[in-house]
């Protein structure tokens, strides 16, 4: 029964998408906005078709392996409601610890830096997947299955929330009220997507931005700083092999220092732009390079 309804949600939101981007991009068109190139949005898909054909290539293990853990689940919820609701806040929950482990641990980073490399931010960029993100996001599910959630169920789930993450990249949302203080808006993730400094490794969540609140991942859009998307140090090359894996090469670049092997194993599990030598740096010491820049002249106002 899930997996029919995942396959009826395929069904219906196929059409929906399609006419949301193609108003966004006719939008974008007679307002000179530039929001989407014809090569980008290329990529976008052939990402998405690659991670979806991942995902069902594995699938069949993945399953097998949340099947085994479910049969060790510690409760039982008999409430459907608070079955789904539970299963909604939690699986958000953790794809957001998914989402902060993806951000500051290089060697994730490597699978889900696809998602952030375009420099163009409209619907369609909800399709650049993390081609990889299928071969591990399931560990994250394991705790679900334990807590008595069935793995179909999880699946479903994150269908459903997928749904909701894609629409939310767009440029012609603006601020929603109320409502920016309880989910993930359009405002909230293209603070997550620019490349500027102040705004690097902000707002992770998927649904909610409560946990981004809590946490202390969450940055608010400013209307001072003018965003810009894309990586930091924008790819060389746009050819989807580059776009893929070019930061496992610069990785495998790194292995090859003169250094020891704690240094190395740091330069795969450090957060991306550490460096032994500080020649590269990461989004937290770039953010404190500004604050320590800062810091004077506010102090020179003072007097």
């Amino acid at each position: 029964m899930t997996n029919e309804l995942e396959q009826a949600l395929i069904q219906l939101t196929t059409p929906f998408y399609a006419l949301l981007i193609g108003l966004e991009a006719l939008a974008s068109h007679w307002q000179h906005r530039q929001n989407y190139t014809w090569r980008d949005t290329l990529t976008n898909f052939l990402l998405m078709l690659f991670n979806g054909g991942i995902d069902l290539a594995f699938r069949a293990i993945y399953v097998v392996i949340l099947v085994w853990f479910y049969q060790y689940h510690v409760t039982e919820i008999t409430n459907v409601y608070g079955y789904w609701l539970l299963l909604f806040l939690a699986e958000d929950f953790l794809f957001y610890v998914l989402h902060v482990v993806d951000h500051y641990c290089r060697l994730f980073w490597a699978v889900h830096v696809t998602h952030h490399s375009s420099e163009y931010f409209n619907l369609t960029t909800g399709f650049r997947s993390s081609v990889f993100q299928p071969l591990y996001r399931f560990v994250y599910f394991i705790p679900l299955v334990l807590l008595g959630f069935r793995p179909a169920d999880i699946i479903l789930m994150y269908a459903i929330t997928q749904i909701y993450g894609i629409i939310v990249h767009t440029n012609y949302v603006g601020k929603l009220g109320v409502l920016e203080y309880i989910l993930v808006t359009p405002s909230h993730h293209r603070v997550h997507h620019a490349s500027n400094v102040e705004y690097l490794d902000k707002n992770m969540g998927m649904c909610l931005i409560i946990w981004d609140r809590i946490f202390g991942t969450f940055q608010e859009e400013e209307a001072s700083i003018s965003l810009k998307y894309g990586l930091t140090t924008p790819l060389a090359q746009r050819g989807i092999g580059h776009t893929v894996f070019h930061e496992w090469k610069a990785i495998f670049e790194d292995l090859k220092r003169d250094v020891d092997l704690k240094t190395k194993i740091k330069y795969v599990l450090n957060p991306p732009g550490w460096s032994h030598d500080g020649s590269t740096k990461t989004s937290d010491q770039l953010r404190e390079n500004i604050i320590s820049i800062e810091k004077p002249t506010e102090e020179k106002c003072a007097y």
